[in-house]
């Protein structure tokens, strides 16, 4: 069993739902109560975000690479860190990683990330069979991920590469109509 906790763990997603509730008793408060408790929680995530950047230091100082593929390979402590801004990871190698773990929920297509520039995130798809609706499917789970990996970026946009036609050589169907239209000889049987 790994000591790995997950943001998909039952107690994790029971803590979010949890916090969201409470958040959004905090926004229905009249003021000068709302505005008090927003910078109290304000307050909390500063001090907690200065607490895992000097975690996050000083496991860098003493456990270098190893340390930080452990932190980002935790999806909560990875969550954590990408809510503070203290990810190691620039957001293209997130992202990256991210389309690497679709696997099955991309249907077969193949999808790569292109760049990200000015907040958007290009992807490259290949590979998406049916109708419009299979595209559709894949652009909403390319797109969930990449807001999941990178909260930054700011939109994704999905390209798709045209698949090339068969091309059949033209002197190799004259050369089959050729055989075809030859008159075929039949010898006379002999008695």
């Amino acid at each position: 069993m790994s000591s790995q906790m997950s943001v998909n763990g039952q107690r994790e997603l029971e803590r979010v739902r949890t916090v969201e509730e409470r958040l959004e008793r905090v926004e229905a408060l009249p003021e000068p109560a709302r505005g008090t408790a927003v910078a109290l929680v304000q307050a909390l995530l500063a001090l907690y975000g200065d607490g895992l950047d000097r975690m996050a230091s000083a496991g860098r100082r003493t456990g270098g690479e190893a340390f930080a593929a452990d932190l980002v390979g935790d999806d909560l402590v990875a969550h954590l860190l990408l809510l503070h801004g203290l990810h190691p990871q620039e957001a293209p190698e997130r992202i990256g990683r991210a389309i690497d773990r679709l696997g099955s929920r991309l249907h077969g297509a193949r999808a790569r990330l292109v760049e990200v520039t000015g907040g958007v995130a290009r992807l490259r798809v290949g590979n998406v069979s049916g109708c419009g609706s299979s595209r559709a499917a894949v652009e909403e789970v390319l797109t969930e991920a990449v807001r999941a990996a990178a909260p930054e970026v700011t939109g994704v946009e999905v390209e798709y590469e045209q698949r090339q036609p068969a091309l059949i050589p033209l002197d190799s169907l004259r050369r089959h109509a050729t055989v075809a239209a030859r008159p075929v000889r039949t010898e006379p049987e002999q008695v």
